[in-house]
């Protein structure tokens, strides 16, 4: 478990990410999205309710077990970080969210599973967040800039990207970064080789 896990922020069931909201214009009616770590699924809720599939995944099956009843929810229980990437290497998915959680080992995954055409989403801790509480590990910390190292090794393109100190709900040196992958010519992104959960 990770030490932002074990402080309770990564598997709130509030409002969602300021930084997702602003960005969800990118991610169309009908797109599959795949929300990693999603704890309780603030996130897969909200975009359900927008007309997104949701491929919701995370270690903890009691927190999915809560997604069970709703309509465009696939739930996957898989340990991110001691099992191998859940998916086949060749799935992508048109949009990719990961907020509060951190794995550096999974960032070339992650960037991976973003088809073209689609975006990846990504908000977490930074370093300097030690001053207001957990996670205060420099292993659970981005290192300045460290998301657009990622974006710029996947070949993304940066739409947003913000290293702030955040007033609420608490105080927190957070990451933000919205990046996307260019369009493959003459191809629907819509329609790339996505993700189609089992029926």
């Amino acid at each position: 478990m990770t030490e932002a896990a074990a402080s309770g922020v990564v598997h709130g069931t509030g409002a969602p990410s300021s930084w997702l909201m602003r960005w969800a214009h990118l991610i169309g009616p009908g797109a599959r999205v795949l929300d990693l770590a999603c704890g309780h699924g603030r996130h897969t809720r909200w975009l359900v309710d927008r007309g997104a599939r949701v491929t919701a995944v995370d270690r903890d099956a009691a927190a999915l077990a809560t997604m069970s009843t709703l309509a465009n929810v696939t739930t996957l229980a898989a340990d991110l970080e001691g099992a191998a990437w859940p998916f086949p290497v060749d799935v992508v998915f048109d949009a990719v969210i990961v907020t509060n959680y951190l794995h550096r080992p999974l960032f070339p995954r992650i960037a991976a599973s973003v088809a073209p055409g689609g975006v990846l989403i990504y908000e977490t801790f930074a370093q300097g967040n030690e001053r207001y509480g957990k996670p205060s590990n420099p292993l659970f910390l981005l290192a300045p800039g460290e998301l657009l190292d990622v974006a710029r090794e996947a070949g993304l393109r940066v739409a947003g990207f913000e290293d702030v100190t955040l007033p609420a709900p608490r105080a927190a040196c957070v990451q933000r970064l919205c990046a996307a992958r260019a369009a493959v010519p003459g191809e629907n992104p819509g329609t790339a080789a996505l993700y189609e959960p089992a029926a």
